[in-house]
């Protein structure tokens, strides 16, 4: 495939709704180290979106990877691809929205190129503001930016990724309440269903509100099909279950780090993983209905999600 490819018109046989309605679904993890894995050096501003501009068939592979270990579910490269971060690299915002629309079509033909008849299902990732900034400013929340000012920046590139026809958005790694408000005002009348992912610190956001006060939006929003957290400690996944069950009575969807800890000095991962099968297995019975991995969990882990998810 060539970057050229228009978006494919396959598309699993039921709605990411009605799947996630009948029974557990398996998540792929980190995108970022089944590429590094490979030999990408992703230590670019764009990180795994500068990928869609000039080796988009690396990310075909690495969605390819998780759909064979068994995932349900890819996420696309666009968790960092923005019209202002692309703008910063001289990319047109017309150029900015076909990459955008890549990701989703990479997504698509992995699944197409899966040797299975079970339906397989894209998600069009859609990070914080603070990924754009590439500064670390998404495990802090607090830019400084009103809802509103938040929801301008959202909405264009929201409108691009729902237009190129995913089962649905992953709104992830928000680590702000406000920020959340934004996009839950953004996604509306998008024809897409969303989830909502928080990145938190224990039984609160990055940024430091309660999980009752900062999942009570998402309740009333009829968008969002899904809540949960994403890129966080496992250990702080039961408590976030046990709040996004409590206020909103939606389907949870959970996909934490494998455990090791980020040394920012040394730019390198410490310690030992603490993500286990025997965690998944509590976390379903707890209430979540999509369970997969982010930075550091591989194919590997997915795999044993999908046995223990069965």
């Amino acid at each position: 495939m060539t970057s050229d490819t228009p978006p494919l018109s396959f598309a699993p046989p039921v709605s990411f709704t009605a799947a996630l309605a009948a029974e557990p679904l398996v998540l792929d993890g980190g995108m970022s180290n089944q590429l590094a894995s490979a030999g990408h050096d992703l230590s670019d501003e764009l990180w795994s979106a500068r990928l869609l501009l000039e080796h988009p068939d690396s990310i075909t592979d690495a969605h390819l990877a998780y759909f064979e270990a068994g995932a349900d579910v890819a996420i696309t490269a666009s968790y960092q691809a923005t019209f202002e971060g692309f703008e910063k690299r001289g990319i047109s915002h017309a150029e900015a929205a076909r990459l955008l629309t890549l990701s989703v079509t990479l997504a698509r033909e992995a699944a197409r190129r899966t040797p299975t008849e079970r339906p397989l299902f894209v998600a069009a990732s859609v990070g914080p503001y603070g990924a754009m900034l590439a500064d670390g400013s998404e495990y802090r929340g607090r830019y400084g930016l009103t809802v509103d000012e938040l929801e301008r920046f959202h909405r264009p590139r929201l409108e691009v990724l729902a237009a190129a026809g995913p089962d649905v958005l992953a709104l992830e790694t928000v680590p702000d309440a406000d920020e959340a408000r934004a996009l839950l005002r953004a996604v509306r009348g998008l024809g897409v269903p969303a989830w909502l992912s928080y990145t938190v610190d224990g039984d609160r956001t990055r940024a430091g509100q309660p999980l009752d006060e900062a999942f009570a939006p998402a309740a009333d929003a009829d968008e969002i099909v899904a809540v949960g957290v994403n890129c966080c400690a496992p250990e702080d996944v039961d408590g976030a279950i046990a709040a996004a069950v409590r206020v909103t009575g939606k389907p949870v969807v959970v996909y934490p780090n494998s455990g090791e800890a980020w040394d920012a000095e040394a730019r390198a991962w410490t310690g030992l993983p603490t993500f286990t099968p025997e965690q998944v297995t509590r976390w379903q019975k707890a209430g979540a209905q999509v369970i997969g991995g982010c930075c550091r969990v591989g194919p590997e882990a997915v795999t044993d999600i999908a046995g223990v998810l069965g």
